[in-house]
């Protein structure tokens, strides 16, 4: 099967390709409710956590310290749990079974603001907006991250879909929303909506939209099983990839390249497609390049450095740090042993998760979590959880 991404990591974030796969919460009839415990979890005072990472495990939340990674605090909430960052200094954004909830994961609480729906998607930071899709409704939301200080929920915009569907939206600088095209069997493109949700350009050039990310000078890349749409300066450019089916259905990019990094899957038949080659979009010259790292990669192997380097984690447990300019590996920092990806997208993985210029990696298989200096490759320091972790994200403030 062809596997989903989270939400821009720092973009970011990609998220399930499953679409159809409801989050199924855990425990018997008998059991205390995932709210409830989370509400007794909140209720718990807690010491501010500083630069905080945060990371899922089977029953709950770690909650680290972002410099030394000390284990500052766990919350239980069971089910299967998803994190982006929510857009500030405090917050991360928790898709759980009943929707997205924001937890303030600096004082390790849940104040209360919720958006409930079936199939929470993607998450997307951009031009000082958080962007919410939720595939079980159609439903996007849009709000200021720095609203959420009050602890009450933004007053913000919405849209619904004309169908649901697993799609991805963003808003852009000047107010433009662009939000993807389908419904819950086939997904055909894009189309964009002013400051009134009206809609303004349309493309529905791009089978199977998957993800988005933006580059240098707001150019918004949305992912199709042919290439990838590019949305810059009012128009839609389509760019085609080499192979008559190429899935780039994850993506990520920074405000300080214009070559967008994405995944690059060729085989629509494969339960799971294993890829080795990595895709490098131009947004100003609409070229797409390929680029073959001799290992495969996960949907949360992908991330972008703090002077747009390109990251990679690879089953061969280094991170691979590419020039998006030229596509050469400028070198390969060791941090975790060699691993495969599951079958299963919800099962654990070595995951990848960037902040300015720390990468921060977990390793399920030996319950750890590293932190590594981009710039030298040096590995800043590792933990060891009490369990295996699955997702793994933190506070991103000043997108």
């Amino acid at each position: 099967m062809n596997t989903p991404i989270r939400n821009r990591a720092l973009t970011g974030t990609a998220l399930a390709l499953a679409a159809s796969a409801v989050l199924a919460a855990c425990g018997g009839a008998d059991a205390p409710s995932s709210d409830a415990k989370a509400k007794a979890a909140s209720n718990k005072k807690a010491v501010a956590v500083k630069d905080p990472v945060v990371a899922t495990f089977d029953g709950g939340l770690y909650v680290l310290d972002g410099e030394t990674l000390k284990l500052a605090g766990t919350i239980e909430l069971p089910g299967f749990n998803r994190l982006n960052p929510a857009g500030d200094d405090s917050h991360v954004v928790v898709s759980t079974d009943a929707g997205f909830r924001v937890l303030n994961v600096a004082e390790q609480t849940f104040p209360g603001i919720e958006y409930k729906g079936a199939k929470p998607g993607h998450v997307v930071l951009h031009a000082g907006k958080t962007v919410l899709f939720t595939d079980g409704t159609g439903e996007v939301n849009v709000f200021d991250p720095a609203d959420l200080k009050d602890g009450k929920k933004p007053e913000g915009r919405s849209y619904t879909s004309a169908e649901p569907h697993h799609g991805v939206a963003i808003e852009l600088a000047n107010g433009e929303l662009l939000t993807t095209l389908g419904t819950e069997e086939k997904r055909t493109g894009a189309l964009v909506l002013d400051k009134n949700n009206k809609e303004i350009k349309r493309s529905e050039n791009c089978p199977g939209v998957h993800g988005e990310t933006a580059a240098k000078g707001e150019a918004v890349g949305i992912g199709c099983e042919d290439g990838i749409l590019i949305y810059k300066d009012g128009k839609f450019t389509k760019v085609d990839a080499p192979d008559e089916y190429a899935r780039i259905g994850n993506q990520r990019g920074s405000d300080t390249s214009p070559v967008l990094l994405g995944d690059y899957k060729t085989d629509p038949e494969a339960e799971l497609e294993r890829p080795t080659r990595i895709s490098l979009i131009d947004t100003e010259t609409a070229k797409l390049r390929l680029v073959d790292l001799g290992a495969s990669y996960s949907f949360r192997s992908l991330g972008r450095g703090p002077d747009g380097e390109a990251l990679v984690l690879g089953t061969d447990g280094a991170l691979h740090v590419i020039d998006p300019e030229t596509g050469k590996v400028d070198k390969k920092i060791p941090v975790v042993g060699e691993w495969q990806e599951p079958l299963d997208w919800q099962q654990p993985r070595p995951t990848l998760f960037v902040r300015d210029d720390t990468a921060y990696v977990s390793e399920p298989g030996k319950r750890q979590l590293h932190a590594v200096d981009i710039e030298s490759g040096k590995k800043i320091t590792s933990v060891t959880l009490p369990k295996s972790t699955n997702e793994l994200s933190g506070v991103v403030a000043g997108h």
